[in-house]
């Protein structure tokens, strides 16, 4: 390969490159701590190179490129610093519209999972980017992080490369909406607690801090546990994907706290009926999240979209949203069904695969239309 020797390191502080996705823009290098979050850049030149420091235990994250809107290509990265070619051979005039982004979910499970960005490398000149007409944020479990949207339906095994933001409903939404988006998502945690009835594995306790999930002294280095600056970023809608994994609790043993010794159960009665005063604590949850997110998006629409896995608990969710839209008297949550995940349409590890999640977007992209507009 001829190099290209008109190539001009730039930090990236210096490209006027848009950042998607919540982080602690202090930093440098520049974490990507979320899945779907990025760094977008508008550039002229011939080539552009990143310039990346990736590291991990045990679950690789992975990356993906779009280029003037089109999906390109998705990557596993290794443990290094290194740059990556984003394009080359390109005309030298023409602004290219280059969005690097990060497929795999913040992983609560591997403390030293990290992606950053120090900077690019190109022969050209950079220039700003322009917001999009809505911001959406969307909070969710393994739906959101896009497990099963890549990998053949047989596949079992949990790793990162059958997670995306790239073939996901929410990147789909903001796509037909020309929305700016930022995802929180985990797969296994739920409203209330996670699919195994850990109840510290769900969204709303770290829904305040940039990635409160992560743990670890390198994490708190680049800022994941700071608070999050909320007046930053408003969306017009925060879009909640939760209750699966709080559904599937109810049919899993108790979870025994390996230091305590206590444990922790949501149970079924013996005609197979929820107890009525754990689905009562389910509730109570999901109307203080609804509180939680009012309190920092004070103009935002909060949708509930819920079935693409299971309609277990409608009721009970849209009983709760009842219940704090009457206590609130806050006009502006909703309820929305998504439509269930068939045989046709169901992708790896049992997951709601891509015509699944293109499916739910066009549903949810229409809904929120009426709203937004």
């Amino acid at each position: 390969m001829t190099e290209n020797k008109n190539l001009t390191y730039f930090p990236w502080q210096e490209t006027k490159c848009k950042i998607h996705g919540r982080t602690d823009e202090t930093q440098n290098p520049l974490p990507l701590f979320w899945n779907g979050s990025a760094v977008e850049v508008n550039v002229t030149g011939t080539e552009l190179w990143i310039d990346l420091e990736v590291d991990f235990s045990v679950h690789e994250p992975w990356a993906g490129l779009s280029l003037n809107g089109a999906f390109i290509s998705r990557q596993m990265l290794m443990a290094g610093r290194y740059k990556l070619c984003l394009f080359r051979n390109m005309n030298t005039d023409t602004i290219k519209n280059v969005r690097f982004f990060r497929e795999l979910q913040a992983m609560s499970e591997d403390n030293a999972n990290h992606l950053l960005v120090h900077g690019f490398y190109s022969d050209g000149s950079f220039s700003s980017v322009p917001d999009r007409t809505y911001k959406l944020e969307f909070v969710g479990d393994s739906i959101t992080s896009g497990e099963g949207t890549y990998g053949a339906k047989k596949e079992e095994d949990w790793v990162p490369m059958f997670m995306s933001s790239s073939r996901n409903y929410a990147v789909m939404v903001s796509e037909a909406l020309d929305a700016d988006y930022r995802l929180l998502s985990q797969g296994g945690w739920g409203v209330f607690c996670s699919w195994d009835n850990k109840p510290y594995e769900n969204l709303p306790s770290c829904y305040e801090k940039i990635c409160g999930l992560l743990k670890g002294e390198t994490n708190e280095k680049l800022g994941a546990l700071k608070p999050y600056d909320f007046s930053s970023w408003q969306p017009d809608a925060v879009i909640i994907n939760l209750g699966t994994n709080d559904a599937s609790a109810f049919h899993q043993p108790a979870w025994h706290d390996p230091v305590t010794g206590e444990s922790f159960k949501q149970h079924l009665l013996p005609n197979g009926s929820y107890d009525p005063s754990d689905l009562d604590r389910l509730k109570l949850a999901i109307i203080h999240f609804l509180a939680l997110i009012r309190r920092n998006n004070s103009g935002a629409f909060i949708v509930w979209a819920y079935g693409m896995a299971d309609y277990e608990l409608t009721l009970p969710i849209t009983e709760a949203i009842s219940e704090y839209c009457r206590q609130s008297k806050d006009k502006k949550v909703s309820f929305l069904q998504l439509p269930a995940t068939t045989d046709e349409t169901v992708g790896s590890r049992c997951h709601p695969g891509p015509k699944a999640h293109e499916r739910s977007a066009k549903i949810l992209a229409e809904y929120l239309k009426s709203l937004l507009s």
